[in-house]
């Protein structure tokens, strides 16, 4: 799956800001994405800093691009745009774009690189700040989320199975709007990553009012918002998660009048105690590979990267983004 992807993004010339060039394994990614044409990097941080980087990682620099956000020749024009999205004096937010984040948040929104993966030095709530700020929300939508690219090796017959699980690392207790927001954002995500179209399943402990709860409510009311402001999107609930995936259990409890009951490959959480349990289950009890998180709302793709990540998933994660653009 993850060579899929990179196959489909190498050669193509697309660029991958770094921000976090004090971390040898973002040197070691950026080193191995210019080498096999995966990307072009550019490795943000004081020079001193990436060169202890590089040592420790035991690779050289050159064919990699390295900005010292202090010092680049665009910091007026990325300050001056700040300043103009927040309405502040650029003084304030040229304080702001020199910090790496921000600054490689600013070279996004300007189209000077195609994304930002950021995360192993930075918690996720500082990596979604700054994308919020510089390269903003995606049109329609006002809650920032996350999914994970799970791949399931053997499910119902089919070896590797994708789905899409969101939202598994940000929003705690999402809303009715918020959950339609992250149906939206997640069956978009879907779109652009799977050859299949998007199905996506409201996950509940009820299917079709088989249970009476707040909870479900919130669930339904998100799916009747979804079909008002995504009318094209493939989307059903409330379901279990049997009745999402299972064909025969959703043909009991559903019937045939649901475009994603038994068929669903993109699974909504209704919070994130459910979402995170639910990643980690697939995980380690069906052997399936979690690759993520990755940021969806965002007008651009974006993606977080857990503090242990390895050379592995930073190389990964800037080729799902890059085939999201």
């Amino acid at each position: 799956m993850i060579d899929r992807f990179v196959q489909a993004v190498k050669g193509k010339g697309l660029s991958v800001v770094l921000p976090e060039g004090q971390d040898s394994r973002i040197i070691a990614a950026a080193r191995r994405m210019a080498d096999e044409g995966i990307a072009q990097p550019i490795v943000l941080g004081k020079p001193e800093q990436i060169e202890a980087a590089a040592a420790e990682a035991g690779v050289e620099l050159d064919g990699t691009t390295t900005v010292d956000p202090a010092e680049n020749e665009k910091l007026d024009a990325y300050s001056e745009a700040y300043a103009r999205q927040r309405d502040m004096k650029v003084n304030v937010a040229r304080r702001m774009v020199k910090r790496p984040l921000y600054h490689a948040g600013m070279m996004v929104a300007a189209g000077d690189a195609h994304t930002m993966v950021a995360g192993v030095a930075n918690p996720t709530a500082m990596v979604i700040q700054a994308g919020a700020l510089t390269v903003g929300l995606a049109e329609g939508i006002e809650t920032p989320s996350s999914f994970f690219l799970m791949v399931v090796p053997d499910f119902q017959g089919e070896k590797n199975k994708p789905f899409i699980y969101a939202d598994c690392a940000v929003n705690i207790a999402p809303s009715a709007s918020q959950l339609a927001d992250i149906a939206i954002a997640s069956g978009a995500s879907a779109a652009k990553l799977f050859d299949d179209e998007a199905r996506v399943a409201m996950l509940s402990f009820s299917t079709r009012g088989s249970a009476s709860h707040d909870d479900v409510d919130k669930v339904t009311e998100a799916v009747e918002i979804v079909r008002r402001r995504a009318p094209d999107l493939k989307a059903d609930g409330e379901f279990q998660a049997d009745s999402a995936v299972v064909p025969r259990v959703a043909a009991k409890k559903v019937g045939d009048d649901s475009p994603v009951a038994g068929r669903a490959n993109v699974l909504v959480f209704p919070d994130l105690d459910a979402g995170n349990i639910a990643y980690k289950l697939t995980q380690y009890m069906a052997s399936a590979s979690a690759i993520g998180p990755f940021l969806q709302g965002f007008a651009r793709p974006l993606s977080d990267l857990s503090r242990g990540a390895g050379v592995d998933d930073v190389v990964a994660a800037a080729a799902i983004c890059l085939a999201q653009v």
